[in-house]
């Protein structure tokens, strides 16, 4: 039973090395096989590789560019909303400065009227105080006691007296707790002073808490010191220093990819709000973004991998049939060229018998001349006439002069027959014939050899030197095949269907079942370590072929095998 290995493996995979390096008319088809397979799975895989590397890389590019475009409009949005709820405040206080009387703002009462209005009108707004040029803050209404604090000292006073406006970043300050302070500067009586308001920055979260972002996003503000302003789920809580980089300030809003401190990849994005110390910043996972890619290279790897296999799958299909064909036509080349030098062998060997014969006919016929007179002169003469030892003698020369004269006349009628020409043949006349050519190996080896006729057996219009050729050779099989001792037995008879079957049984050493389908293969023999060449039953199965004959073969190991050869008898026969 074979294995599945060897039922895929090509037909010219098992061909002998040492036939491949010696002989001329072989090439190594493996490494043809090979070279075409790595040739054709480089010109298709790589092409398909590239496309697929490609799309992977433009679908990727395409899906980053489009997170980083709404990541980019969705901070811009945001920016522009912190921007309008600080400057709508601020306006506010500019407002008042205009256009409440000097008088009220000193009064505590209607400065609390003011902030009541603030807060109905605006919200956010925890207190309202007026500092006067030295920062002392003569007028202040809210849950503090701050009435008379000097704020000459810090900054955000400092600032609003030299810039006009002031938006402080988020601190604790006197209250303990975090806030940021809008400030306006005016004139009062003819001096500079401050209108103050304190945000509270829970509004000021609201602002960030109500947007939708993908990618598990975070929306939160910085100063530029990198110091948080309002919460972060990830990166930290109010006056904390967020574990991200201070981005470099730009006009525009921006966004681009950075790492968290553990190496995380982030999708960020910022813009200044001009006129204050924030930063808007919006910071998603880039892995949760690129799912969708990630999904779709799996997509592409499957496809990819796929494509491959059922690509390398034709080209080794398509490599193997066209290395077999090869393989074939290499095969018909050589047994045609095999049988082209046998055919010359034969031919040569075919002129050489012929002048052999033809040199000793002259010899002979001088020696059955000389034999004949000293017949005739013993026969005449009475003191030989008698003598039944020297006629006997000279009867025996004139015997085997006729038996050489057979024998040439044989090798004659043998080496006519390398040229091919059609003629009725008489199967049982050209068996006896052949037979004469072994017959002293067969006595000598105590081989018994006989012909069996069953009824009457037809002439056959064939080529009498293929013919005798093909029974040579399967007579000479069989001697090979067998020990001293043995028998051959040749069965002729005529089949019902135009045929006429001539069976070869042997009973030799039989041929292995592992053999059987490779007997008639060129140079496959049993007997390479001694005689054999592995040519005579290729050439025996070629000849039958040619002559539109059948040729098949049974064997037993131990036992003995059959020839059988099926000839068509021709519409010339009898």
């Amino acid at each position: 039973m074979k294995s599945i290995t060897e039922m895929l493996k090509p037909r010219f995979w098992s061909t002998d090395d040492e036939v491949l390096g010696t002989n001329r008319w072989f090439q190594n088809y493996r490494r043809v096989w090979a070279i075409a397979v790595a040739l054709l799975s480089a010109v298709a895989l790589i092409p398909l590789l590239f496309v697929s590397s490609m799309d992977y890389r433009a679908t990727r590019n395409a899906i980053m560019s489009e997170n980083l475009l709404r990541t980019t409009r969705t901070t811009s949005n945001t920016r522009r909303t912190v921007s309008y709820f600080l400057e709508e405040r601020r306006a506010a206080l500019a407002l008042i400065t205009r256009t409440v009387p000097e008088a009220e703002l000193r009064n505590p009462n209607h400065l609390r009227e003011i902030l009541g209005g603030l807060k109905a009108a605006f919200g956010g707004y925890t207190d309202l105080g007026l500092v006067d040029e030295n920062g002392r803050q003569v007028t202040y209404v809210g849950p503090y006691a701050l009435q008379g604090k000097d704020y000459s000292d810090q900054p955000w006073f400092r600032e609003t007296m030299d810039l006009g406006s002031y938006v402080s970043s988020v601190f604790l300050g006197y209250r303990d707790l975090p806030h940021f302070v809008l400030a306006v500067r005016f004139t009062l009586d003819d001096k500079p002073a401050i209108l103050r308001a304190t945000i509270d920055i829970s509004r000021f979260q609201e602002l960030l808490t109500d947007l939708t972002l993908s990618g598990d996003g975070d929306a939160f503000i910085v100063n530029t010191e990198g110091i948080l302003q309002t919460p972060s789920r990830l990166h930290g809580d109010v006056l904390e220093i967020m574990n991200l980089p201070v981005p470099e300030r730009a006009s525009r809003t921006q966004s681009d990819v950075v790492r968290s401190s553990e190496g995380e990849p982030l999708i960020t994005g910022y813009a200044y709000v001009e006129g204050t110390p924030f930063i808007v910043m919006i910071v998603k996972r880039q892995a949760m973004l690129m799912e969708s890619v990630n999904k779709a290279s799996e997509r592409i790897l499957w496809i990819t991998g796929l494509s491959g296999v059922v690509i390398l799958l034709v080209i080794l299909g398509v490599a193997t049939f066209m290395v077999g064909r090869i393989y074939d036509a290499d095969q018909t080349r050589i047994k045609a060229m095999r049988d082209m030098e046998h055919a010359n062998r034969m031919a040569s060997i075919g002129r050489l018998a012929a002048g052999v014969a033809h040199e000793i006919n002259n010899p002979l016929a001088i020696i059955n001349e000389k034999a004949g007179l000293l017949r005739d002169l013993f026969t005449f003469r009475d003191e030989y006439k008698g003598d039944d030892r020297l006629v006997g003698m000279v009867d025996s020369i004139i015997n085997s002069v006729e038996r050489c004269g057979t024998i040439t006349k044989r090798l004659l009628g043998f080496a006519r027959q390398v040229d091919t020409y059609m003629a009725p043949l008489n199967l049982p006349g050209v068996v006896r014939e052949v037979l004469s050519f072994v017959q002293k190996e067969a006595e000598y080896r105590s081989i018994d050899v006989q012909v069996i006729l069953e009824d009457e057996i037809p002439s056959v219009v064939s080529d009498r030197g293929k013919v005798q050729q093909i029974f040579l050779n399967l007579v000479t099989n069989a001697f090979h095949a067998m020990e001293d001792g043995g028998s051959l037995d040749i069965t002729i008879r005529r089949t019902n269907d135009d045929m006429v079957e001539l069976m070869f049984s042997d009973d030799g050493c039989g041929i292995a079942p592992e053999n059987m389908e490779r007997i008639f293969e060129p140079f496959f023999s049993t007997r390479k370590q001694t005689s054999g060449t592995g040519l005579g039953l290729s050439i025996t199965y070629g000849l039958v072929n040619e002559l539109g004959g059948e040729m098949d073969v049974a064997s037993e190991l131990g036992t003995g095998t059959t020839f059988i050869i099926r000839l068509p008898i021709g519409s010339e026969a009898n």
